[in-house]
């Protein structure tokens, strides 16, 4: 079964999607999900104004819109933040790494997950989504709503930055990239998790008559300005931004571990309802794609293996 679904991740989404809150002072994903994007918060007065945070749109993203969407987030952090983790410890994250500031936070999926494993590690959340990041409220971060390419924080601020699952959805993301390292502290350090379209998901048996209809979900969001190929080019981004000590460190997450319903957020046709409703997916296709994840959830030899990459950098010192 070919994948290539959208994420957040966050993914962002990396890394979220949110019924709106009120948020509170400096408030703020698929996996998820970012939205740090400068070119997605001007000009929003219009009608046509597309979403807040680049190529990425909570109310668009999976079936059941903004509820469905907290729920992939959630999905989605449960399944790879374990081994997320263990690549930031080794990274030099641990409680005295702060402060830590963790750009596109969206509904707070990682954030919680970040606070339970280090409650004394002094936490900035930041998302340009307002809306979504209220959902991360009582978490024990500090919530700040801004664009990650002119984040409101001093210079040499902060001890280490996380970006997950954003730059796949930003225009710019040498932009965030040159921001972050202004706030980063010298021999801070940043940590990049990203998904490359090519080889996200593995799976058998697969299913190759699904590739094109994956493939438009990668599509619709180069349209919108993103890009899911940004897996490739995580080290060069980071060195072009100016960071030293460069490295990549791939993360797998299979049905070893997690039950095949575990992955339905991800390999399920739910990602192709808004595609249908948008008219890029046809009823046709999206009846095939529900059929083949049929077939594949009653499989007992199925097997799926999700792969996600973290690069990461030091700032000068």
């Amino acid at each position: 079964m070919t994948t290539s679904p959208l994420t957040s991740f966050p993914a962002p989404a990396p890394s979220g999607a949110v019924a709106p809150v009120a948020p509170a002072a400096p408030v703020a994903p698929a996996d998820g999900a970012g939205r740090a994007d400068r070119a997605g918060r001007a000009d929003r007065a219009g009608a046509d104004a597309g979403p807040v945070g680049g190529s990425y749109d909570p109310a668009a993203t999976t079936a059941g819109g903004l509820t469905g969407e907290l729920a992939r987030l959630e999905a989605q952090a449960e399944l790879s933040f374990g081994a997320e983790l263990r690549i930031l410890r080794e990274a030099g994250l641990d409680a005295h790494a702060g402060p830590f500031v963790e750009i596109g936070a969206g509904s707070g999926a990682v954030t919680r997950r970040l606070r339970a494993a280090l409650p004394g590690l002094a936490h900035t959340a930041v998302d340009i989504d307002g809306d979504l990041l209220a959902h991360a409220a009582g978490c024990g971060a500090e919530l700040l709503v801004a664009d990650g390419a002119a984040l409101p924080l001093p210079d040499d601020s902060a001890g280490f930055v996380l970006l997950r699952y954003v730059l796949q959805h930003l225009a710019d993301p040498q932009a965030v990239l040159a921001e972050a390292l202004r706030v980063l502290r010298p021999g801070g350090r940043i940590a990049v998790t990203e998904v490359d379209a090519s080889c996200w998901g593995l799976a058998e048996p697969s299913y190759p008559e699904l590739a094109v209809i994956h493939g438009k979900l990668a599509q619709a969001q180069a349209s919108a300005g993103g890009d899911r190929t940004v897996g490739r080019r995580l080290t060069r981004l980071l060195r072009g931004a100016g960071y030293e000590d460069v490295a990549l460190r791939p993360f797998a997450t299979t049905n070893d571990d997690h039950p095949v319903e575990a992955f339905a957020p991800h390999l399920g046709p739910g990602r192709l309802q808004p595609l249908v409703a948008a008219g890029v997916v046809s009823l046709g296709e999206f009846a095939l794609a529900a059929d083949r994840w049929n077939r594949f959830r009653a499989d007992p030899d199925a097997y799926v293996m999700l792969l996600g990459f973290t690069a990461t950098g030091t700032a000068p010192r």
